[in-house]
């Protein structure tokens, strides 16, 4: 369940309990009285089962209260409570299934920064990826997927493109342009630089079974991409961190500007290109991905009485149709 507390004008009191009473997806109801002081007014607290904060907050927001106010969410870890697994249990859909798109808006916002951790994580995988695309090591190729933090401006592109925001998209497409082109720069002073002290050959590009996929983009390239951004999308919006390092490993962004980057230098003109390709046919496939399933799930979460819902909410062991 997620735990929400309004701080309202003492007017819009009676509205903000309104809302949460009515709900039945909501429980635990708690209304203080002249308590905050900045803004001044209300607190109300009630506990709302993640799969009916949609409709909840958004009647809340329609109230006014991001500017009068303010409404704070929170995951609740443990719930002890009667109230609280009935509200469940009368919400649509299922907890682990729920999207909260508020909690997806800011989620995918943060993605966006432009910080220097970004930036030295980014660069730190190219590095790494490079590396491995000379000693032909597929280890060091998967290292560098595993530690590449591009996902989450990709994430947060097809959020924007679903929602038509605007400064979201701008916002995603600078972090991954600027992110790239600094990682790839840093990346090619240090193989240029290499290469001028004789640690590294152009020879070490010519015959590379183990890492040749990176050069040889082909229709699998864009479907592994397809299949990882479906996958990166739900591990998200179902709040399953693990599951985003299966998607990280089979992307492969972050090894073709690594290839790209040492390319340059070692005149492997024909890799550069192919690098290219294969970071485009990535992308391509990741966006796509991306952006049909937010916008499947929000059609489910929209119309709850479709007949895969209904037939899921009958299994034994859903939440409406019974705890295994």
């Amino acid at each position: 369940m997620l735990h929400v507390r309004v701080i309202t004008p003492a007017d819009l009191s009676d509205a903000v309990v309104r809302i949460a009473v009515e709900d039945e997806g909501v429980a635990n109801v708690i209304r203080l009285p002249g308590v905050a002081y900045s803004p001044a007014g209300d607190c109300v607290e009630f506990d709302v089962a993640r799969e009916g904060a949609n409709t909840v907050l958004s009647r809340l927001q329609a109230l006014g209260l991001k500017e009068t106010g303010s409404i704070s969410i929170e995951e609740v870890d443990l719930s002890i409570s009667d109230a609280a697994a009935e509200a469940v249990e009368a919400a649509p859909g299922d907890p682990e299934d729920a999207v909260v798109w508020e909690e997806l808006a800011a989620r995918t916002a943060a993605e966006t920064r432009l910080t220097w951790s970004y930036l030295v994580f980014l660069v730190l995988a190219v590095q790494i990826a490079s590396i491995g695309a000379l000693l032909d090591q597929p280890i060091l190729i998967v290292g560098a997927m595993v530690l590449g933090p591009d996902f989450g401006p990709v994430a947060a592109l097809c959020f924007g493109v679903l929602q038509r925001d605007l400064r979201l998209v701008g916002a995603a497409v600078r972090t991954l342009l600027v992110g790239f082109a600094v990682a790839i720069a840093v990346t090619l002073v240090f193989a240029y630089g290499s290469y001028l002290i004789g640690w590294i050959e152009p020879s070490m590009l010519d015959d590379r079974p183990l890492t040749s996929f990176i050069i040889h983009p082909d229709r699998w390239s864009f479907v592994v991409a397809v299949l990882a951004g479906v996958a990166g999308i739900l591990s998200m919006t179902a709040r399953k961190s693990s599951t985003l390092v299966g998607v990280f490993i089979s992307v492969t962004t972050v090894p073709a500007i690594g290839n790209l980057a040492v390319a340059i230098p070692l005149r492997h003109w024909e890799e550069v290109g192919a690098s290219a390709i294969q970071l485009g046919a990535n992308l391509a496939g990741l966006l796509l991905a991306g952006i049909a399933t937010l916008a499947v799930q929000r059609f489910l979460w929209a119309h709850p009485d479709t007949p895969l819902q209904r037939l899921a909410r009958a299994l034994p062991g859903s939440v409406s149709g019974g705890r295994a």
